[in-house]
């Protein structure tokens, strides 16, 4: 099914702009087009017919279309989606609004806790109860169910969401729940044992309200989407990426949007663990900073780190418990508003800010010249002369170095005393600082050093900053691969057909039932199968895990469980494993303790088609001296607080081999990458630019 693919298409919509790549047998072309925010898909029609025509291609000819959107992240984050009603478990009403009662701040007296995206006066109850082994305690009230309907048809709700306690367990309860509230409700309506079926109810609650939430401006969108292409001509099927980095069909992302909140990013970690594997880095750290947010993730070993649950809009120094849990597979990243549309502000301290509000497109920075009159981060960095205002996107955009200086003077230098070229080295300073500082918690709450690893920048405004970044954090050595620009609509193009199905039961080794087991791995296999077959018929992979912890323990380790039928004897080679991965997470196993259980809480099922290895690289990190001829600018240069002249050296005009000796920017289509005087910069030979510390290599 998918190998005559040959004509594919990626297209990534941000925050500020959209990314859009066309792959004709092997040849990429790319463009960025600034998001229509009333109309989102109109960026991707207008670079489908820029693209098609630089490729000398018709519409109908692409064979594929992959997409992925910020636009179910960006509702949850603004607070835009539908007025939804939950309705749950009776005694369980506040339960999204109660938390964990964990503190992630313990010393703060006026903490705040992110607030709940449904509000208590439109959360309901019945009655009804299902234990935490599967069984029935209590019936379900279906005459008070059928009350809550009449009364929720006539309240204008766009969207129901329905959390059972346990139903990850038994969903019969929900189902029902559903069927008798559908006869007089016409929004859709979403339910915890489909959209999450995992333990923990807070986490639970909190993901199928984040779906149902975000679900009508997901299927409008979706839908338009695809009336639009076919109308441009393209009949080909569409894909999205979900969070965990597969594609699935647009049926399926229409029904669990909220799979979609990190569908971007996820694209931008598969880039860069791409690179990873073609380069042989086994520790590496993406980067990936765009117009409205910027992100890092840890890939090891070739594969970005992955995670059950994340955190949307941490609000608190970047503190973990300090955003909306959403309870899905994903790949695990650290995601901050630092992004080129970022704005700078005083506060009342007399101190700089970024974000996380974002100028975006619309109106976009002040130096865009489309009514924007505050400054962002774009504006800074035009004011340090890190970009050229006449090859801005390609010449797409002429920015204005007055506007951005007004903007920056009457925000932040007129309030401060400072310059308005001083004033944007504190902007750039401070939003590198919450990057760095982000980046450090990431490693930590992973167990890591950040030191150790090899950075991997993309988006369009990584490669500006990459530089300063690595000299905070102490990294010596920074890919900026090619098309770094578009980094994310390459992820997409290379990323699996792949689903994880994920299911809670709790079984006790002592009273290990392989029947109970095997039954919930080969369902949770047909469900994975079932969406991944919608994309491909290429023989699968299929990875078995089980989260696992001592009884009693409040979260849960991976172990790697073997493709088979597990029998009787499997409890103790599971439990042996479990061990050897406490230990090595830990530094030992817990021993001398009698009847000390050990369980499985969670089975997840990840299944996708493989992918062929890149071909391989070597890293050069020496090079030659590269003869440059050409233009120079003043370019800001943190490290001596002044302007320097640097070169300005186009990308294509570099060799294999090439090295070239900071200060200087690399300027192409997509972006520019700023290379500060205490780096060099080696192009590798698949045009890949390495940032190379002085003196270390």
């Amino acid at each position: 099914m998918t190998s005559s693919r040959q004509i594919r298409l990626g297209a990534d919509i941000g925050g500020t702009f959209t990314d859009i790549v066309l792959d004709v047998r092997g040849r990429l072309h790319s463009t960025k087009v600034l998001t229509s925010y009333t109309a989102p898909e109109q960026a991707i029609l207008d670079g489908i017919a820029i693209l098609t025509k630089e490729a000398g291609i018709g519409v109908a000819e692409i064979d594929l279309v992959i997409h992925g959107t910020t636009l179910a992240t960006n509702a949850l984050i603004e607070r835009r989606g539908a007025r939804t009603a939950f309705v749950t478990t009776e005694g369980f009403r506040d339960v999204i609004e109660m938390r964990t009662e964990n503190r992630f701040e313990q010393y703060d007296l006026n903490l705040r806790l992110p607030t709940p995206l449904v509000p208590r006066e439109h959360r309901f109850t019945v009655k009804g109860r299902i234990g935490a082994d599967g069984r029935e305690l209590l019936p379900l009230d279906e005459a008070a169910l059928e009350a809550l309907a009449e009364q929720l048809a006539g309240a204008g709700f766009g969207a129901v969401a329905i959390g059972f306690i346990h139903a990850y367990a038994n969903p019969a309860h929900e189902k029902r729940a559903k069927e008798i509230l559908a006869r007089r409700i016409s929004a859709p309506i979403s339910l915890s044992s489909e959209v999450s079926p995992q333990m923990r109810e807070f986490e639970r609650f909190n993901t199928v309200c984040a779906n149902a939430y975000v679900r009508p401006q997901m299927a409008d969108y979706l839908g338009r989407f695809q009336v639009r292409l076919k109308e441009a001509g393209a009949t080909c099927p569409i894909f999205m990426i979900h969070s965990g980095g597969g594609l699935v069909s647009v049926e399926t992302a229409a029904e669990f949007p909220v799979r979609l909140v990190e569908s971007g990013p996820a694209g931008g970690a598969i880039f860069a663990a791409d690179i990873a594997r073609r380069f042989s880095i086994g520790k590496a750290a993406s980067y990936d900073m765009g117009g409205t947010t910027a992100k890092i993730c840890l890939i090891e070993d070739y594969q970005p780190r992955t995670a059950r649950t994340f955190e949307v809009a941490r609000t608190y120094r970047f503190s973990k418990g300090s955003g909306m849990p959403i309870s899905i597979p994903v790949i695990e990243m650290i995601e901050i508003g630092a992004g080129g549309g970022s704005i700078a502000w005083v506060d009342s301290m007399g101190r700089i800010q970024t974000g996380p509000e974002s100028a975006a497109s619309e109106p976009g920075p002040a130096c865009y010249q489309r009514g924007g009159t505050r400054p962002a981060i774009t504006d800074a960095d035009l004011v340090l002369a890190k970009i050229d205002p006449d090859n801005f996107a390609g010449g797409a955009i002429r920015l204005s170095r007055e506007k951005a200086e007004a903007a920056i003077r009457a925000e932040v230098g007129d309030r401060l005393g400072l310059a308005p070229l001083s004033a944007a080295f504190g902007i750039c300073e401070v939003v590198d600082e919450n990057m760095a500082n982000a980046a450090r918690v990431h490693a930590v709450e992973n167990g890591k050093n950040i030191s150790d690893n090899v950075m991997i920048a993309f988006g369009g405004a990584a490669p500006l900053h990459a530089a300063r970044l690595c000299e905070k954090l102490g990294l010596d050595l920074c890919l900026v691969p090619s098309g770094a620009g578009v980094g994310s609509a390459i992820g997409f193009l290379k990323a699996p057909f792949g689903y994880e199905a994920v299911g809670s039961r709790l079984v006790r080794l002592s009273q290990f039932d392989p029947a109970l087991v095997n039954g919930l791995v080969a369902d949770l296999k047909a469900s994975a199968e079932q969406f991944v077959r919608a994309g491909t018929d290429a023989p699968l992979i299929c990875e078995i895990t089980a989260f696992m912890r001592y009884a009693g323990q409040g979260w849960e380790i991976p172990v790697a469980l073997p493709d088979r039928a597990f029998t009787a004897a499997d409890a103790d080679l599971i439990r042996e494993a479990f061990r050897a991965n406490y230990a090595r997470f830990f530094g030992r196993a817990i021993d001398g303790l009698d009847g000390l259980e050990i369980e499985i809480v969670t089975i997840s099922v990840k299944m996708q088609d493989e992918r062929p290895a890149p071909d391989p690289v070597a890293l050069d990190t020496r090079g030659r001296p590269a003869a440059i001829a050409g233009a120079t600018r003043a370019v800001f240069d943190p490290a001596s607080g002044a302007l320097r002249d640097s070169a300005i050296v186009e990308r294509g005009a570099l060799s294999a081999g090439d090295r070239v000796s900071g200060p200087a920017v690399i300027v192409e289509r997509e972006t520019a990458t700023v290379i500060t005087s205490l780096f060099d910069a080696v192009l590798q030979s698949d045009g890949s630019i390495l940032l190379v510390r002085k003196g270390r290599h």
